[in-house]
């Protein structure tokens, strides 16, 4: 039987949401083993003086427990 569990995060890119989504699953990827999925709930942005500074993503993570 497996199992999985969902883990809740938040990345911060001053490039793209792509390029915050790589890099929240990149690092999820080095403190969780079996990461399989991840759901982006919600976009920002932060700004500055006016502008975009930085793109934010909020995403569920998916990994598989181990037996």
């Amino acid at each position: 039987m497996t199992v999985a569990r969902v883990t809740e995060l938040s990345a911060v890119s001053p490039n793209s949401f792509d390029d915050a989504v790589e890099k929240g699953i990149n690092r999820a990827s080095e403190t969780l083993r079996n990461v399989k999925s991840a759901w982006v709930k919600d976009l920002n942005v932060e700004v500055d003086g006016g502008k975009v500074s930085a793109y934010r993503v909020n995403m569920e993570v998916t990994f598989i427990l181990d037996d």
